[in-house]
């Protein structure tokens, strides 16, 4: 084992986990503050590379097409949302349905399973061969900027009213009810952000690896949540603010990519990558509970009136 190779591959861990991030973001969104479990993030995680690549193709300007994939994001979260809040499924449910319907909607949108995108053909804002080089163009640059945008913006909107009563919805439904918020728009919407966010995730990976893929969102929602967890259990003591969390999910999941490639690098069969995957992620979202449970600073009781006063502890000076 050479460890230049693995040395020579952590830019590209570090790119990977800036676009995952972006993902692992929107999936904070719904696990954390709305406390929803959304599965819909593995279906639109193609949905945004798939709809970014055939608006590129048809000569929509970047933006744009950055922009197609976030709506596009955002419809599948308002699907999942009306799934759950007017038809009374239960959101872990409605976003297996959206998931399952997506399959068919990314195959409609692309014609066929996958479709490849070349930077020699068109403008594309980051690329795989970029990654090592010192220019505006790195990809670590690029979509370190997307995450500091994206953080900021979202620190701003949560702080508002509208933001506000989101995070109230996730806290306590009741409650908000109660205080005449309305809980069911409030889903929908935090669905709706959560989505779009994941499928401009989607719009990046697509142009880094080069292609968009009906299965490019297989195992999304456990990156998403393994990177959640990881953000949480490795930073949580020092990042107590709403942005720093935000920013440690992102660490999260570049942490999650480190630690993905030192098991390829540990030369380990390529055929258990999907087991490997689930017991890295199975002993992250382990570390809560066995912190808590092993590693918590024992309480000493506090001393019975009894034993102060034996020991003098009530006498007066």
């Amino acid at each position: 084992m050479n460890i230049m190779h693995l040395v020579n591959a952590l830019p590209g861990v570090v790119a990977q986990g800036l676009i995952w991030g972006i993902m692992a973001i929107g999936v904070y969104i719904t696990f954390r503050i709305l406390d929803v479990a959304d599965l819909t993030v593995d279906g639109t995680m193609a949905t945004g590379g798939a709809t970014f690549i055939m608006l590129t193709m048809a000569g929509v300007s970047m933006p744009l097409a950055l922009l197609g994939a976030f709506a596009a994001g955002m419809l599948a979260g308002l699907v999942t949302g009306l799934f759950h809040t007017a038809c009374g499924i239960p959101a872990i449910l409605a976003g297996i349905l959206t998931q399952l319907a997506l399959y068919s909607v990314n195959l409609r949108i692309m014609g066929q399973a996958n479709r490849p995108v070349s930077s020699r053909q068109y403008d594309l804002l980051v690329t795989q061969q970029d990654v090592r080089t010192l220019s505006l163009e790195n990809p670590i640059l690029v979509v370190g900027v997307f995450v500091l945008v994206i953080i900021i913006l979202l620190y701003w909107f949560f702080g508002t009213e509208l933001g506000a009563s989101l995070r109230a919805t996730g806290s306590n439904p009741n409650m908000s009810r109660a205080q005449g918020i309305n809980t069911n728009f409030t889903k929908v919407l935090g669905l709706m952000l959560s989505n779009g966010l994941v499928a401009l995730s989607s719009a990046l990976l697509a142009q880094y690896q080069g292609f968009a893929d009906v299965n490019m969102g297989r195992g999304a929602i456990v990156i998403g949540l393994a990177a959640v967890i990881i953000g949480e259990v490795v930073l949580d003591r020092f990042f107590h603010n709403f942005a720093l969390k935000l920013l440690a999910v992102v660490i999260g999941a570049i942490l999650y990519y480190f630690v993905y490639q030192v098991v390829i690098w540990l030369g380990l069969n390529t055929d258990d990558m999907k087991l490997i995957t689930a017991l890295i992620v199975a002993v992250f979202l382990a570390l809560p509970y066995w912190k808590s449970k092993y590693f918590r600073a024992k309480v000493k009781a506090p001393a019975s009136a009894d034993t102060q006063v034996k020991t003098g502890g009530n006498q007066d000076a």
